[in-house]
């Protein structure tokens, strides 16, 4: 699906960002320094391990990294962007690898976890869990500006392969820090303490870091979702420095902090992306909202269409029979207005109707009433609860009030000035009543009938239907 323009400003992956979302982006990550510098200096604190902070952050991590994959690839689906299809997979990746990761954390679940008895099987799987989310991010900053891909498998086909190559991947990588964890380099000595081979790979996940971060600034971030990814980027490689660079190894301050400063990295997009379907909700509510005007309002008059008017007519006669309650119906017409439309024009003429329509407005006064535009200069109002007497009456106020408008028309055959007629009919449901099969279009056929005798007795008068409609309801 080719997005236009308008479509193009309702999703985070294609919204280019403003001056609004750049200065909070910078206020981020000017706290985020601000926090680091405070608390770097207390970096190589010594605390007490905190089993259950690691199980809390873990989870967390799983849980907002999976929900952020799951908004993106919802987005994929519709912008069909293969950038975004690889940065959904990225953050599923990660999410993904934060299960074993927990599992395989000495002390939470045993004194080596549960994966192997090798200490160094958690602190690989942490290596390849932030090397593999950073290339997914890395994809990403090249492969943004390309064109939509509408590939043979469809949106439903590429989720799933990319799905699939996530978990063959997360597995692959557990299964290597599991089984090869002895042969692997140490990175953590037995009393928690990184070792230099620790530092080289620091060094070289912060350097995989910078050249992401190079890589959005070098095209600049057009996008909000790009924007909220430098973020992202520069709070993860605060994370770094605090909990592998400037730091001495496990349950030190740097370690947790670092994991604070990873996890508000994790929610940044997820935030953003909540709040996009906050958005994305309020438009679809105002959208349909301004679909539901269109189809019922007469643009015209501002008042209810003839679509409208039908909906209205066969709710109210349903209601009136169900509750044995009266519904009038008045049918109006303008007199002699092709004649004032050839002497004053179309746009006199529209003036007209709107004024007549503001006549009507103004004289309904219960709720539940309906005024609407039928076609032409034609209107109808629709009179729940009202009796042909009360509603007689009402057109009269109506006639009344159309001539005090005292709109000059000079090519009347009645007056000076612009007059209607208008027919008035009455449904009264009974116990007992005529067997006629009546119906909404009966009723709207005899208010013709009396609009028309109204006409022929000549014009500007309320002429009644002659017999009320008595319907017959079961008791």
């Amino acid at each position: 699906m080719e997005l236009g323009p308008q479509e193009d400003q309702l999703f985070l992956a294609t919204n280019r960002a403003g001056q609004n979302q750049r200065r909070q982006a910078a206020i981020v990550i000017g706290g985020a320094i601000v926090a680091f510098l405070i608390a770097a200096p207390f970096a190589r604190v010594q605390l007490p391990p905190a089993w259950a902070f690691l199980s809390v952050h873990e989870s967390a991590l799983f849980v907002i990294s999976l929900i952020t994959a799951v908004l993106l690839f919802g987005q994929f689906e519709i912008v069909r962007s293969r950038a975004l299809l690889v940065l959904a997979a990225g953050y599923l990746y990660a999410a993904v690898m934060a299960i074993p990761h927990l599992l395989a954390f000495p002390g939470i679940f045993g004194p080596h976890g549960l994966l192997g008895n090798s200490p160094q099987i958690s602190t690989w799987i942490y290596v390849f869990w932030r090397v593999g989310y950073e290339i997914a991010v890395i994809a990403y900053a090249l492969m943004r500006h390309r064109a939509p891909a509408f590939g043979p498998r469809g949106a439903g086909g590429e989720i799933a392969f990319a799905i699939a190559v996530v978990l063959i991947a997360a597995v692959f990588f557990t299964l290597v820090a599991s089984v090869f964890g002895d042969e692997l380099p140490v990175l953590a000595q037995a009393d928690g303490r990184y070792t230099t081979t620790t530092l080289v790979i620091a060094i070289l996940t912060w350097g995989i870091a910078l050249i992401v971060l190079y890589v959005f600034w070098s095209r600049r971030p057009d996008s909000v979702l790009d924007l909220w990814l430098t973020v992202v980027i520069v709070l993860s490689l605060l994370a770094a420095l605090q909990s592998s660079l400037i730091n001495t190894g496990r349950f030190d301050f740097g370690f947790y902090s670092g994991r604070l400063f990873g996890l508000a990295a994790a929610s940044f997009v997820l935030i953003n992306l909540l709040v996009e379907n906050g958005r994305l909700y309020a438009k679809l509510a105002a959208g349909q909202a301004e679909l539901r005007r269109l189809t019922t309002v007469d643009p015209l008059t501002g008042i209810a269409n003839r679509r409208a008017f039908d909906t209205a007519l066969d709710t109210e006669w349903r209601r009136a029979m169900r509750n044995r309650a009266g519904l009038s119906l008045l049918l109006l017409d303008v007199d002699c207005f092709k004649s004032f439309n050839d002497v004053y024009g179309h746009p006199a003429g529209d003036d007209c109707l709107r004024k007549i329509a503001g006549v009507l407005v103004g004289t309904a006064r219960r709720g539940g009433e309906l005024i609407a535009r039928c076609g032409g200069e034609e209107f109808a109002v629709l009179l729940p609860g009202v009796g042909s007497t009360e509603a007689a009456a009402l057109a009269q106020r109506v006639c009344q009030s159309v001539r005090d408008l005292n709109v000059a028309h000079a090519a009347s055959t009645v007056t000076a000035y612009v007059t209607v007629s208008i027919g008035v009919a009455a449904m009264l449901p009974a116990r007992l009543g005529d067997t006629r099969q009546a119906s909404p279009a009966s009723l709207v056929e005899r208010a013709d009938r009396a609009l028309y005798a109204a006409k022929a007795a000549g014009r500007n008068r309320v002429a009644e239907d002659a017999n009320q409609l008595a319907v017959r309801v079961a008791v």
